[in-house]
């Protein structure tokens, strides 16, 4: 094996050096970038939870909606019951 120069061997340590750093800076671009794109879902994410949670806070009212609903069929019903018997008092009443 040839013998190096102390300046030969510098050069070839600062070469060494220049490669893993150029390495080492690629791979934090390329994790930057991916922590970027995970921060920007995440965004999405929670802009898409607060749209849902948005809209799902009337889903409890419907129960009470439900109920009101079959209160009013009930009394409906009594209505209809109640016209149906005048109906026939008046239909005795123009025949007799």
């Amino acid at each position: 094996m040839p013998e190096m120069t102390v300046t030969a061997f510098w050069w070839l340590v600062l070469a060494i050096a220049l490669v893993v750093v150029l390495v080492v800076a690629i791979l934090l671009i390329a994790i930057w970038r991916a922590a970027e794109r995970i921060d920007r879902h995440a965004a999405d994410i929670w802009q898409a939870g607060k749209e849902i949670a948005a809209n799902t806070t009337s889903i409890p009212l419907l129960a009470q909606t439900n109920q009101v609903a079959t209160e009013i069929l009930t009394r409906l019903d009594t209505i209809a019951e109640a016209a149906g018997g005048l109906n026939e008092r008046l239909e005795r009443a123009q025949r007799g």
